[in-house]
């Protein structure tokens, strides 16, 4: 390990399916790596702008960490995308490319690329492209629903929540603290 890189070797890691927690496990990870020193990078595509309890958090490891939500102020929904949308997530992924083959970052977190991949926002070819490219000290993770299989092949660590039960099924609403 190296003054300048904390990381010999970043993986890359997906958490996927249609379960509860992809973006609450990435965020564990990113808590982990800020007590090694680690300089972390998240990025949220599709997520709106949200006042979301990790945004506020960051704040405090300025030095270390920055969150930033990426797109409209409103959440994307599948089969309404409109080309403001890919423009925007595109514009988007040109940066998280960007700062992933930087080196600059011990750790980068794409928060919902997977669905900006199944949405038709961002070139799967593009993200598998990214993938191959990286700085071999980076780590790089990758959420969201519906992970395209070529992206599974290039993981190498992938992880998938199944629901298996919901409270929002019982008309739950969201907490502050908890879902946000």
């Amino acid at each position: 390990m190296t003054e300048e890189h904390k990381l010999t070797r970043g993986l890359v890691q997906v958490y996927t399916g249609n379960g509860k927690g992809k973006t609450t496990a990435s965020l564990g990870l990113v808590f982990r790596a800020l007590g090694h020193g680690l300089r972390i990078y998240v990025m949220q595509f599709m997520k709106g702008q949200t006042v979301y309890g990790e945004l506020e958090s960051a704040k405090q490891f300025s030095d270390q960490l920055t969150i930033e939500q990426v797109g409209r102020p409103q959440f994307v929904k599948q089969g309404k995308q409109t080309h403001v949308d890919r423009q925007l997530a595109q514009e988007a992924f040109a940066r998280a490319r960007a700062l992933v083959s930087s080196g600059n970052y011990d750790l980068v977190v794409l928060d919902e690329l997977n669905c900006a991949v199944d949405f038709d926002l961002v070139e799967l070819e593009a993200v598998k492209e990214m993938i191959r490219s990286k700085p071999e000290h980076t780590e790089l993770v990758i959420t969201g629903r519906n992970v395209h299989p070529e992206i599974v092949e290039l993981a190498d660590l992938v992880t998938e929540m199944r629901e298996i039960k919901h409270y929002y099924n019982a008309g739950q609403q969201a907490r502050v603290g908890i879902e946000s």
